[in-house]
């Protein structure tokens, strides 16, 4: 016997085997604990994306903001210990390699992304056959005991009914009329239940939209004082976007709270002006692919700083978009030099605006910094040069910065596509469930049954058509 298995196993040939494994994998497919553990899977990686610090778009395609994100998590974490023993710094590499700092956009999650909208699109191949045939297929003529009042949703009506009668009623039910051996059938919303697969369609379409929003999607923030520019991509790509902040207004109501934010945007492409658009925080502006989207603000400190020739090096705003004991908060290494300012925005006794200024200078040596002077200014004045290491700073005039959050998706058509699918689709399968109704015309009497889809009040609909049916039959 086990002779012949063997010699039944060489001898099976290559197609048989390529059938098995696909029927195997059809299986599989289609199986319903399978598609909840893909569903599980899911939602545990979603669970880690949403906890942990996520990397933003950008940074994954900057290696230097990389490492600077990098090295944010590892301050956030690298004290964490158990039991004494800190695990902080292996914790992170661990959570780096798993690729759950970016879930999102890991290879692994597009995967299981992809592999369930492949079987949701395998469940519906399977299924649709079926679907397709509980739909089609109509039986008129019905057995008499089918008719049985002692079943659900059954009743008769006295009295000789016309088969021309019946059928205007059911006609003015909106029902669709077939008529043989005696029997008057309606049937309603016939087709409304292959409306399931516009929800599977969109179901699919909104998995294979996040799968590429993840792959080839891109987000970054760019904070820009007024005048000032960035690029969009790394410095160097090919027909990279440059885009300017014009100018950054927040208008104010009369008791003080902002009445609107916005930026006068210019994009440049290739030295040349491409879009321009006053943008607020509900009204982006769309180029090339982009969106650019208002999306905050904060204080800036326009300088002019003189060195100690009387050369201008440096005139422009400094933006305060950090905070230092909650207080708006900037950094300015001031060009040529190994001077750098740490500015701090705060008020004086009387209420007006004050600009704290701490020199530092970097201990090459020791890999520390020291503190060379210490200054406050007020808007309009310039520093004592014997104070600030012989630099002449002046504190022009207070601005703000902007925020703009630049993103592409191309998954967002997908996302209106499958949103419309998926909505359709549950409005036809819940507000219009298919109802089927049968009357048996007798010399004396007429039977009535009625059968219907869960969302329908049978009962109430059957005495709604029996009724009419009544004054019909007279």
């Amino acid at each position: 016997m086990a002779t012949a298995s063997l010699v039944r196993a060489r001898s099976a040939r290559p197609s048989d085997l390529l059938a098995g494994l696909g029927f195997a994998a059809w299986r599989l497919l289609t199986s319903v604990r399978f598609a909840v553990l893909q569903i599980i899977a899911i939602a545990v990686a979603a669970v880690f994306g949403a906890l942990l610090p996520q990397m933003p778009a950008s940074a994954l395609q900057d290696p230097s903001q990389y490492a600077r994100q990098m090295a944010g998590i590892h301050a956030q974490y690298d004290g964490l210990s158990i039991l004494g023993v800190v695990i902080g710094p292996t914790f992170v590499d661990l959570l780096e390699r798993l690729g759950l700092l970016h879930v999102f956009s890991v290879w692994w999650f597009t995967t299981l992304l992809t592999l369930l909208a492949v079987s949701i699109v395998v469940c519906t191949a399977d299924r649709t056959p079926r679907l397709w045939r509980s739909v089609r297929e109509v039986r008129v003529a019905q057995p008499e005991g089918f008719f049985d009042l002692r079943l659900p949703n059954r009743t008769a009506i006295e009295g000789p009914l016309a088969e021309e009668r019946a059928a205007e009623v059911l006609r003015r039910h909106r029902f669709v009329v077939r008529s043989a051996e005696g029997i008057v059938y309606g049937d309603r919303n016939q087709y409304f239940r292959l409306a399931t697969l516009l929800t599977h369609a969109g179901l699919v379409l909104f998995l294979a939209a996040a799968a590429i929003t993840g792959a080839f999607g891109f987000q970054t923030v760019l904070v820009l004082g007024d005048g000032q520019t960035a690029p969009v991509q790394p410095v160097g790509t090919p027909g990279n976007l440059i885009v300017k902040n014009v100018e950054f207004s927040a208008p104010t109501r009369p008791d003080g709270s902002f009445l609107d934010f916005m930026t006068n945007v210019a994009v440049y492409q290739d030295g040349r002006l491409i879009a321009q658009k006053t943008i607020h925080v509900n009204d982006p502006l769309v180029v090339d692919g982009y969106v650019i989207h208002q999306n905050t603000f904060g204080p800036a400190a326009n300088l002019e700083i003189h060195d100690p020739s009387g050369r201008l090096v440096w005139t422009g705003p400094v933006l305060l978009a950090g905070t230092l004991v909650g207080l708006p908060q900037g950094f300015l290494t001031i060009p040529g030099s190994n001077l750098g300012l740490l500015l701090v925005l705060d008020r004086s006794a009387a209420g007006a605006p004050r600009l704290t200024l701490q020199g530092l200078v970097a201990d090459r040596a020791g890999g520390s910094t020291q503190t060379v002077f210490m200054e406050s200014l007020g808007v309009g004045q310039t520093s004592d040069t014997g104070v600030t290491g012989g630099y002449a700073i002046r504190w022009v005039k207070t601005s703000a910065f902007t925020g703009l959050v630049v993103r592409r998706d191309p998954g967002e058509a997908l996302v209106w596509i499958a949103f419309l699918l998926m909505l359709g689709g549950l409005v036809l399968t819940f507000y219009f469930p298919r109802r089927r109704i049968w009357i048996r015309t007798l010399p004396q009497r007429a039977e009535v049954a009625m059968l219907a889809d869960r969302y329908v009040d049978v009962p109430r609909e059957l005495r709604e058509v029996v009724r009419e049916l009544r004054s019909a039959a007279g």
